[in-house]
């Protein structure tokens, strides 16, 4: 019986200092990124020849289109 005692107390040991250790290396900065930021740009969100107003007015017609799907089933 005594081993288990032993055992986890150990086991809180090691927990513990586990702990410890992750907290100290959030700190130090291990694990910042530092690469994304770098490659960020390389990464083009726009498709060329869209801009904000077509996609605007795309939603419009679709809209429209639903709308006169809708009153020709009915």
């Amino acid at each position: 019986m005594i081993v288990i005692f032993i055992l986890i107390g150990l086991s809180l040991i090691v927990a513990l200092i586990f702990l410890f250790l992750f907290i100290w290396s959030v700190r130090d900065g291990q694990y910042d990124d530092d690469y994304t930021p770098s490659v960020r740009i390389l990464f083009d969100d726009n498709i060329p020849g869209e801009t904000k107003n077509n996609k605007t007015e795309d939603s419009d017609n679709k809209q429209n289109n639903s709308e006169t799907n809708k009153n020709e089933k009915v």
